[in-house]
Parts: C-alpha cells; structure tokens; sequence
C-alpha cells in the first residue's frame, strides 16, 4: 500500500500476524492477555508488534470490552481552594499521586474541572472516578450515580445515605492536633474558619473544637466562609473577627487559602503574627510554605491517600461490592513561624 500524503499508515494487527506467521485473533489474544496462546508464540507476537511499532487501537477495545481504561478525579471543590494562584493545590497534590498509581495499573487518570451543577462527568469517558472530599448532596457523586458508575471518595463521606468506600482522612484528629498546638503556644482565645458547606473536614474540625473549646473554657468562635471566596473570603472573614472578637489570640482557618488571607487580615489589623494572632491550617501545600510567616500545617500524607483511593476504585472495577475503608497514616503537625511563640521566648 502506498504511503499517504501524510506519511506511511500505521501497521495493523493484520501486518503483525502477517509477519508473526499466526491468525490475526492469536495477535489479539496475546497482546491482551486472552486465550490460551503458548508463551514462546505470545512473547514471540509483542515482539514483532514491537519491531513494527504496532500500537493497539483503543477505541476498539474499548468498544469490545466495554472499558475506557480510563478513570476521573472529580471534586465539587471550587477552583479557588482546590488550585488557586499556585496551580499547586490539595487537589493537584492529589491528582499527581493518583496518576501514578492509576499508570502502574495500566489506566489513565482524567482530571475533571470543578463540579458544580454543569455537566463536567456526562462526557468523558470513564470506568469510575475518585470523588474529593464530598459534600452533602455533592454534585460530582451526583452525576457519578446518575450514569451509573462506581466511585470512591477521598475523605469520608458526609451524606447520611452514602455507604461508599473511602480512604479516612482523620479529620477529626488532624483538628485535634492543630488545636493542641496552638493550646501548647499559649492559645487561650482561638477560633476557627473552615468552610461553609459540610465536608467531612469542617464537620470534623467543628466537632473536633467544640469539645476542646469546653474542656479548656475556650469562648467558641467559629465562622463558615464560603470556599468560592478563596483568599479574599478568608481575608474578610479574618477582618470581621478580630474587629468583633479583638481577644482572639489565634486562628486555625483549616482550607490554606483562608489561612493566607487570615494572615493578611492579622496584619492589616495593627497585629502581628505569631505574636498577637497565632495562624495555622490543615494542608501542607504550596501556600502554606511560601506565606510570609510559613504556616504552620499537617503533612496528610496525600500521596499514600491518594494511592490507597486508586486501590479502592480498581477493586470496585473488579467486582468488589463490600463497603471498604482505607486509613490514612498518622497526620502529623509541621509547626512554622506562624504558630511558634515558644521558641522565641
């Protein structure tokens, strides 16, 4: 045949058993591990597939096996908190550990923008998806149920009907340990900024803060800012109060953009940090290393989480039905110039 204008037409699964002296179903059966082809005549076929530069067509498979080979990292998360100005944010943390795994089992991984109530997870083509954080009635699940697909969700689901299977995050203990630090710096008037919606985060950290806040006579400050905000929502609120509650002597904002713009607010307002307002977050990401003062964190351990939440999904893909539940490691306190009064003193 001759070359098209656009150069020589890639081989076929026809050239490859050509040249390999076998039937064009041996080719195929050997190069996806089907049937009962002898091991010297499989290893035989890839390595003339290889010499040819035969590539498999995947929209063939795809259609033959009912597979896309592919799976989705899906968040309701907006953009503002999930990347932000860095592009390097909890939710690409995420991605990047997760398509690691997803590789070494032969799937890709789909990054889906933000979902909302739009149809990001109606299009692409997909055997299952990792859905972050999940809130209440999160949209992402939605439409993950509404086609029928399995998922699993990083970070423990908060709808009271879901019974999907999760890595554990430890949310609660991640607040707990923030919280004890803050105590142990000399905290006596901390409040709390977490999100306005209900991911397991904030209802954790809020849980987390009320027993801590009665146990130790803490006033309880908690304020729900809105995640679309980002920085500047965390800014504001931050404003509000110290203007209302000008006693607070520490903030744990748990998303990092509210931190950051917690930070700024402090700052704005006379105060300092960590003199006056001591600042802390739940994630150890960009922004929390390159605040001026470093924020003080938690390392989560993402890369394993995410793993784990790759783990879980292929399981699903597999067959397997039972509820099943990944724990974290231990989530461990990075304390940072933000938060750290006693090694001044």
């Amino acid at each position: 045949m001759a070359p098209s204008a656009s150069g020589p037409r890639p081989p076929t699964i026809t050239d490859v058993a050509r040249a390999a002296g076998v039937s064009r179903t041996t080719v195929s059966h050997a190069l996806n591990g089907l049937g009962k082809v002898d091991p010297r005549t499989r290893e035989r076929i890839r390595q003339v597939a290889t010499e040819l530069g035969y590539r498999p067509n995947l929209r063939a498979q795809r259609l033959r096996r009912g597979q896309a080979k592919a799976i989705a990292l899906a968040s309701s998360m907006p953009f503002a908190v999930a990347g932000g100005p860095s592009r390097l944010g909890f939710y690409m943390e995420v991605a990047a550990a997760a398509a690691e795994s997803a590789l070494l089992h032969d799937y890709a991984l789909v990054l889906v923008p933000p979902v909302q109530s739009g149809s990001a997870l109606y299009s692409v083509d997909i055997d299952g998806a990792i859905v972050v954080e999940p809130d209440i009635e999160d949209a992402a699940a939605a439409q993950l149920r509404e086609r029928g697909l399995p998922y699993v969700a990083l970070g423990r689901p908060v709808s009271p009907e879901e019974d999907t299977p999760y890595v554990d995050l430890r949310g609660r203990l991640v607040a707990d340990l923030l919280l004890e630090h803050l105590r142990e710096q000399g905290a006596v008037r901390p409040a709390l900024m977490v999100g306005a919606g209900s991911r397991h985060s904030s209802v954790d950290a809020v849980a987390a803060y009320e027993r801590r806040a009665e146990e130790h006579g803490w006033t309880p400050v908690v304020a729900r800012v809105p995640e679309s905000g980002g920085e500047q929502a965390g800014y504001e609120c931050c404003a509000a109060l110290l203007a209302e509650h000008p006693g607070i002597d520490a903030v744990c904002a748990l998303v990092d953009a509210f931190a950051v713009g917690a930070v700024r607010a402090v700052r704005d307002s006379g105060r300092a940090v960590p003199d006056d307002v001591m600042v802390v977050t739940r994630y150890d990401g960009l922004r929390a290393r390159t605040c001026e003062p470093p924020l003080t964190a938690v390392d989560l351990h993402l890369d394993r989480a995410a793993s784990d939440a790759v783990e879980l999904l292929l399981g699903r893909l597999r067959g397997d039905t039972a509820p099943s539940v990944a724990v974290s490691p231990e989530p461990r306190v990075i304390a940072r110039a933000s938060s750290l009064r006693t090694a001044r003193a």
